[in-house]
């Protein structure tokens, strides 16, 4: 599915080919009445058969210039339908091999319907064999490929959520994986795609509950609070009575938390994004004066010391993340930053500390071991560097600080 579309050719339904397809569908024992008139076409896996005016998109092989009609695969009648149904061409145009050659016909919705219930006729499991494939191959870091999976679903299915639902949470995931390995300015191109994911879901004209629930936890992450505290309300609506009683009683825990912690203050978001821009002298007027109202939301000590980190404030940055250490953020992003100061400021010992306290916590986290790399060049320690970086490139094999390191070494 990685290839490129001009490798598809279109081909006529010849007697050998749908002999060749009858005698498929015979051995899985299936029906094959055909439904194709003036009604239209019947999306029905289960009563569907050949129209032979219709031509058949298929995938030549790697390395293929001309289609061998007599070792042609169900495969690469599937892997061409499905790319026509994910990115449909303007119009379609037929191989020599096929009919009318060298002509072009606009291509129609009758079209992708056919497509579509020839492959899922071919293929009846493919929505459970693509979603696990898609969920395999993003736990694996193959991001494109398991994005490219998710594409192909909501091609074959249009009615549903759930390609769309797990598109949103692969593209949130690859951010964090980004964000996590220090490489921030391509996370938040990840960001922002998972935020085009997120809010296409939110504006479905079905509402899916669950989209709801996970765009608030996205929402959280990226400190709006306001848009997160909207998206939980509005799943607890939606779930309703029937709908999973744990999450939606832990969003309404987490609406109540944002509503007394004043979360979803203007100045709070202000805050987050000035900071994230780069604008970190704005960012830290509008954090004090939320902290001026709210002295005790550990969020906002966070963000504080964020800003000062950024501007190289080590001392002050550490007193406000260990602020938020004491406010209850016992977690390792903030032990990681918090550590970060320390070592800039010369206290390694104290970063050794934190830095640990945050790995034992998050125990993959690329960002803590590299630091923990970095911490070990500082003390002049290149043995231990070096372990910390290989330990790196095993989780990230394509890290550029770790690569870099090792390269240098050697």
């Amino acid at each position: 599915m990685t290839d490129k579309p001009s490798r598809i050719i279109y081909i006529a339904v010849s007697e050998d080919l749908k002999s060749r397809l009858d005698a498929f569908w015979k051995k899985q024992g299936r029906s094959h009445a055909l439904f194709h008139g003036q009604n239209g076409f019947k999306e029905d896996a289960e009563n569907f058969s050949i129209d032979p005016s219709i031509p058949i998109p298929v995938e030549l092989l790697p390395g293929e210039t001309d289609l061998n009609t007599e070792t042609l695969s169900l495969e690469q009648i599937l892997s061409g339908m499905i790319r026509i149904i994910t990115t449909p061409p303007s119009d379609l145009e037929f191989s020599p091999e096929g009919v009318n050659a060298g002509k072009k016909r606009k291509l129609d919705l009758d079209d992708i319907a056919y497509y579509r219930g020839f492959v899922l006729a071919l293929k009846p499991d493919i929505q459970r064999e693509f979603t696990s494939a898609a969920i395999f191959k993003a736990e694996n870091g193959e991001y494109d490929l398991a994005l490219e999976i998710c594409d192909a679903l909501a091609g074959l299915f249009p009615e549903s959520p759930f390609p769309r639902f797990n598109r949103a949470l692969i593209l949130e995931n690859q951010a964090k994986v980004l964000e996590s390995s220090g490489r921030e300015e391509e996370a938040e191109i990840q960001f922002d795609l998972a935020l085009a994911a997120w809010e296409g879901l939110l504006k479905a004209d079905s509402p899916f509950p669950l989209a709801f629930f996970n765009a608030g936890k996205f929402f959280m992450y990226r400190q709006n609070y306001a848009r997160a505290k909207e998206c939980f309300a509005s799943f607890v609506v939606l779930s309703g009575d029937s709908g999973d009683i744990e999450k939606r009683q832990e969003a309404e825990a987490l609406i109540k938390d944002i509503t007394q912690s004043s979360l979803d203050d203007t100045l709070f978001k202000e805050a987050y994004d000035y900071i994230r821009m780069g604008r970190e002298q704005e960012g830290l007027l509008k954090i004090r004066e939320f902290l001026n109202i709210q002295s005790t939301v550990w969020n906002a000590w966070f963000l504080l010391g964020w800003a000062l980190r950024r501007l190289g404030r080590w001392e002050d940055g550490a007193a406000a993340f260990r602020k938020a250490v004491e406010l209850g953020a016992d977690n390792s992003d903030t032990l990681n930053e918090l550590a970060i100061c320390l070592m800039e400021s010369g206290d390694l010992k104290s970063a050794r500390r934190e830095l640990e306290k945050a790995l034992w916590k998050d125990p993959e986290s690329i960002k803590i071991i590299s630091n923990l790399g970095v911490l070990a060049l500082k003390n002049g320690d290149d043995d231990e560097a070096a372990g910390f970086f290989r330990t790196v490139l095993e989780l990230a094999p394509g890290d550029p600080v770790a690569l870099s390191y090792l390269e240098t070494r050697k």
